[in-house]
């Protein structure tokens, strides 16, 4: 009882409420202080991680909702929308079977796949592997992550691991994780001699006067920002430069495809690219 208050962040009276329902609905089941799901319990359970997971990866993919903000703004959704509803957005979609933090989805007659892959805090040095899940709650932790710029199908190597700390190369940058952080990060083992991803530059690095090619935009710009940003001829092998800065020095307007538009550094963080000079124009 005291562990579900914690982890609602409710108090003791307001579980007891709330297991109480539960019981009576035949959700769950109390022996001494131990609460199980019953099998209705766990159908139900199903159902709900399925709509809140599909949420997710619609407002991943087709929204401009920040990605701190996709886990709480599901919470919401998820008591307001109908199951039918929430498999008509899915068909729409493809029927995805991951939601953007690497967690399956429910199948629709309540099914998981078993979980695969190693923590980052149980791996060894010299390990190469691929991220395939970040544990979105608690949303603090989460948010860090997000910060360091990991994300799930980011290559990692780990370098060292020193007195619980895990030190890997992420897109050719170093980062340090104590256990608490490492733990968060799921990763798959990539097997035989796998070369390191190369480390772009990014757009944001751009002088004024200075030109580049774009290598891509990273996997972490989804949804409405993506679209946007390859509207505007953000793509590969197109060729940008910095133009101008605005009076507060963001956005920079950048040149591409014959017209100089805004890019915000958030933004311009997210696309790679190879920088040129007068030689090899």
């Amino acid at each position: 009882m005291n562990s579900i208050a914690g982890n609602l962040n409710i108090s003791d009276d307001s579980a007891s409420q709330l297991i109480e329902r539960l019981l009576v609905l035949g959700l769950v089941t109390m022996d001494d202080n131990t609460i199980s799901l019953t099998d209705t319990g766990r159908s139900y359970s199903l159902r709900v991680i399925r709509v809140h997971r599909i949420w997710e990866r619609y407002l991943a993919d087709e929204t401009s909702v920040a990605q701190a903000d996709w886990h709480n703004e599901a919470d919401r959704i998820e008591h307001f929308v109908t199951q039918e509803d929430t498999e008509k957005l899915a068909a729409q979609m493809g029927n995805p079977v991951f939601d953007p933090h690497g967690d399956p989805i429910p199948s629709i007659d309540g099914e998981l796949p078993e979980p695969k892959g190693k923590l980052l805090s149980n791996l060894k040095k010299g390990v190469t592997g691929r991220i395939i899940h970040i544990e979105d709650e608690p949303r603090s932790i989460y948010e860090q992550l997000v910060v360091e710029g990991l994300y799930p199908g980011m290559q990692v190597y780990v370098t060292d691991v020193d007195k619980g700390k895990t030190t890997f190369i992420a897109n050719g940058d170093e980062c340090t994780l104590t256990p608490l952080f490492a733990s968060q990060i799921t990763v798959e083992l990539l097997s035989g001699t796998v070369p390191l991803a190369p480390k772009y530059e990014l757009l944001s690095s751009l002088a004024i006067g200075e030109k580049a090619e774009i290598a891509g935009i990273s996997p972490n710009c989804r949804g409405q920002q993506r679209r946007r940003l390859m509207d505007l001829g953000v793509v590969a092998g197109s060729l940008v430069s910095a133009e101008m800065k605005s009076a507060s020095g963001d956005p920079i307007g950048y040149r591409v495809m014959g017209a100089t538009i805004g890019i915000r550094k958030t933004q311009a963080d997210l696309i790679f690219v190879h920088k040129k000079n007068d030689t090899n124009e």
